[in-house]
């Protein structure tokens, strides 16, 4: 499932980074804080892993 912009992609990498305790879980905010407890290791990945030319910043602007 590839992420639907830059922001998202973003705190999915932000998430990974975390659930592979290369950050603490306390260091994340927001979306990347549920999407570290909602999600696997390996959807997460799929997410971080989108490029991100061509994405808009946030879902919502759909550039």
């Amino acid at each position: 499932m590839p992420a639907k912009s830059k922001s998202q992609q973003k705190a999915a990498g932000a998430a990974l980074a975390a659930k592979r305790g290369d950050i603490k879980e306390s260091d994340l905010k927001g979306a990347s804080r549920s999407m570290e407890k909602s999600m696997s290791e390996g959807e997460l990945r799929d997410l971080a892993s989108t490029k991100r030319k061509g994405k808009p910043e946030h879902a919502r602007d759909k550039g």
